[in-house]
């Protein structure tokens, strides 16, 4: 049966049919469920404890759970939180006080209190009122089975994890070993607030970004990161182990801040899990573990959660932040500042209009509309998927560009090339309903991410969407430049030579490595332009000869290399005016 939402074990309903006489006073059924399972406050109303005996007496059930999505409940089903406890217990099995901050159906409770033998305190929280009773009884039900077992103080209260008061709780358990586990929210507070959620923490600036980045994403913070740095604040120095399921992107960021917040964090550990198979999302999820009370540590070592193989060891380096520590130590001699100013492509959003396909010799618009243009002003474009190859001099798709630089006047197609005015102006609705504000009070038919870089006839080229560190060389087709799209970024020249050694050296060895060493794939656009601009081509061009070049660039002439070195010693701000 269940009772008010949580399901009641056979061996549960079966202590409360024997016991329903005592029901009748709340104090009194308290009593025997602390006797038998260390459970306090098991009902906290004669309210509850009635309503307990009616539902015994008439056997019937309620409904089931409603939507979870406003607690971002992904609960631990029961295999991975014993696996997880046992995990922990082979670091320190002489934990006294267990808390989980978000409880939910017990699972971590019930694995913890199934391994750890000196437990004399036990606190879980939840939200979730069916969630706590679950909890409960799944805790009077264990000890039901094994009546024998040790039973240490038991409270599970039905609280809010942002509000509840856990510095009073670390100050009353100082003295006893601590274990911290649990897996709290996989979401965002901004998600939260999409669903108008109620469960969500006061509105803080927790992390102390200054004013433009508290207004913009880096103020939209994930409910797990922020319980997270709650229990550290709370209990790092005591003396045990801090224990999460967490996203990937939760760790990163407490390693990174980890050099400011100085938590006594040590050994640190990140075990990748697989979130499909346990809990179905596609999320980038592990168990992250630390010991409490520590001296601070700035590394993590990285291992998968199943077979134990370690990964990698990222975190601070030679005071850089980077996700390999080894292949950061041994191509750290390319990082630096690049000569060269690494670009983002073309931006219009406006693809129905301005990206066409050529078919049979006719320009056709993503309407599936065949339009009539001039060829001026279209170019040849290439999107991160293009980007797979060594080199290209081929595009699928075309696009318009307006302007040759941002801002610039666009009333001049008007009368040079009345066709493909006549065009963008009977399209004109597109373009004002663009929803960016970049484009407001500009001229019409603008498009960003442009200037002479854009017309460069050689680029070196990298997708930022994917996680490839591959780069292109891009060449002209027909002698007319082919853009990039704003998922790209590159790097232009306007001699052949030149770019190929740049191109050569960004995919050399060296710099792969040092690109795998400070990018972490699992981030969202981990390639960007500031993660390109730290490649020293200076650097990069003085770790390899000029012979063993050659063997790669077959028509590489000495005079060639020679302009290049000369190149890459000019200062960043002049080559942003050559290219």
């Amino acid at each position: 049966m269940t009772y008010l939402e949580a399901h009641l074990t056979n061996r549960a309903l079966t202590f409360f049919i024997e016991n329903q006489n005592s029901l009748q006073n709340y104090l009194e059924i308290n009593s025997i469920i602390n006797e038998v399972s260390g459970l306090n406050n098991f009902f906290d109303t004669q309210e509850e404890a009635t309503e307990l005996l009616t539902e015994i007496r008439i056997n019937q059930s309620i409904v089931s759970e409603p939507d979870r999505r406003e607690y971002g409940d992904f609960q631990t089903n029961k295999t991975l939180a014993f696996q997880v406890a046992k995990y922990v217990l082979n670091k320190d099995a002489n934990i006294e006080f267990l808390l989980e901050p978000t409880c939910g159906k017990g699972n971590f409770l019930i694995a913890c209190l199934s391994q750890f033998k000196n437990l004399k305190k036990v606190v879980g929280v939840e939200i979730y009122k069916p969630y706590v009773w679950k909890t409960k009884f799944e805790i009077l039900t264990y000890y039901l089975a094994n009546p024998t077992f040790a039973k240490p103080e038991i409270y599970i209260i039905h609280g809010n994890a942002f509000e509840f008061d856990y510095s009073a709780l670390a100050k009353s358990t100082r003295n006893l070993k601590t274990l911290v586990i649990g897996n709290p929210p996989w979401v965002t507070n901004s998600e939260l607030g999409s669903i108008d959620s109620k469960n969500l923490p006061v509105k803080s600036n927790f992390k102390k970004h200054n004013g433009l980045d508290a207004m913009t994403g880096k103020g939209n913070f994930d409910i797990g990161e922020f319980i997270s740095y709650t229990m550290l604040k709370c209990f790092e120095k005591h003396d045990g182990i801090f224990s999460f399921l967490i996203k990937n992107s939760v760790v990163k960021n407490i390693i990174h801040d980890q050099k400011i917040n100085q938590f006594r964090l040590g050994h640190i550990e990140k075990l990748n899990i697989d979130s499909k198979k346990e809990f179905n999302v596609s999320v980038n999820a592990c168990l992250f573990l630390s010991k409490l009370n520590s001296e601070p540590e700035l590394i993590c070592k990285e291992y998968d959660f199943y077979t134990h193989e370690m990964l990698t060891t990222f975190g601070w380096y030679k005071d850089k932040f980077v996700y390999s520590v080894q292949d950061y130590d041994e191509s750290s001699i390319v990082d630096g500042k690049s000569t060269f100013v690494w670009r983002s492509g073309v931006k219009h959003d406006c693809s129905k209009v301005m990206e066409l396909d050529q078919v049979n010799g006719h320009f056709i618009n993503a309407l599936g509309v065949e339009v009539n243009l001039e060829n001026n002003l279209v170019y040849g474009l290439l999107k991160s998927s293009d980007l797979k190859g060594d080199k290209t001099n081929s595009f699928r798709k075309l696009t318009i560009i307006t302007q040759n630089k941002i801002g610039q006047e666009t009333s001049y197609i008007k009368t040079q090339f009345p066709k493909t005015y006549k065009y963008l102006d009977s399209h004109r609705e597109f373009f004002n309903t663009r929803k960016s504000s970049i484009y407001k009070d500009k001229p019409s038919f603008s498009i960003f991410g442009i200037g002479k870089y854009s017309f460069s006839n050689y680029k070196i080229a990298i997708s930022g969407l994917y996680k490839s560190t591959h780069f292109t060389l891009v060449s002209p087709k027909d002698s007319k430049p082919i853009m990039l799209d704003d998922t790209c970024y590159f790097i232009g020249f306007d001699d052949l030579k030149m770019a190929e050694i740049a191109h050569y050296l960004v995919n050399s060895e060296l710099v792969q490595k040092f690109l795998k060493s400070i990018i972490f794939s699992d981030s969202k656009r981990s390639i960007n332009k500031d993660t390109l601009m730290r490649i020293d081509f200076q650097k990069a061009f003085e770790s390899v000869d000029f012979e063993k070049a050659k063997r790669k660039l077959k028509e590489l002439k000495i005079e060639d290399w020679e302009a290049f070195a000369e190149m890459v010693k000019e200062d960043v701000t002049e080559q942003m005016t050559l290219f």
